[in-house]
């Protein structure tokens, strides 16, 4: 029932944006024409027996105990404009988002948003299931962090974030979390979206499934 009403709750702010974008007098350029739902499919969890959610958000209390878990981030840190950032990943190798990557972009497209959820998608296809490190390098992250205010990262794939402890910590400091699992990120243009994030609200739980879904110009 808690699942239930926390994705009614969400639906109906996603309702009223979507009425509020096409009230008459609102400038085209601020109207978004579609939905994107960038949750993945649900695996079968053959141990447990059941279904389990492909599509998971990592809360700063599963870096640091005693943060936000899932069900307590607030709620205006789960609605952002989106921004999407393309790696490259070879078979052999994985790259990250760098510092001069990041400058890269915004000399393409502006300044990223205070206060966005940065989306990091594959360019080069890899299996979707290999357990690897966050695809930024900690000074890139701190950057959009201290810089930008970033509230957190959208990524394709399951990741490790112990493999770097010290950017883990900043994370979570930064009252940061990680959206892994994310699905249909090629179809979402570089600026200009608008992400919610529906986590199950539970306050105990430091991961947990997560609905995410982006409203595309």
């Amino acid at each position: 029932m808690r699942i239930r009403s926390f994705i009614i709750a969400y639906a109906l702010v996603l309702a009223i944006l979507l009425f509020a974008d096409r009230r008459p007098g609102s400038g085209q350029e601020n109207r978004y024409s579609h939905v994107v739902d960038l949750t993945g499919a649900q695996n079968q969890d053959r141990a447990a027996a059941k279904p389990s959610a492909a599509t998971r958000i990592i809360a700063p209390a599963a870096l640091i105990p005693g943060t936000w878990s899932a069900g307590q981030i607030p709620a205006e840190r789960l609605i952002a404009p989106l921004v999407v950032m393309d790696v490259k990943t070879l078979p052999e190798q994985t790259s990250q988002i760098t510092l001069d990557e990041i400058a890269a972009w915004e000399s393409r497209h502006g300044v990223i948003p205070q206060g966005a959820v940065v989306a990091i998608r594959r360019v080069d296809a890899v299996n979707a299931s290999t357990v690897a490190p966050l695809p930024i390098t900690a000074d890139a992250a701190q950057f959009l962090m201290d810089a930008r205010y970033v509230l957190g990262f959208a990524i394709e794939s399951p990741t490790d974030l112990t493999s770097d402890r010290a950017l883990a910590r900043q994370l979570a400091l930064h009252g940061n979390y990680v959206v892994e699992g994310a699905t249909r990120l090629s179809s979402i243009p570089e600026t200009g979206s608008l992400v919610i994030v529906a986590p199950i609200k539970n306050k105990n739980a430091a991961e947990a499934s997560v609905r995410i879904l982006a409203m595309v110009r």
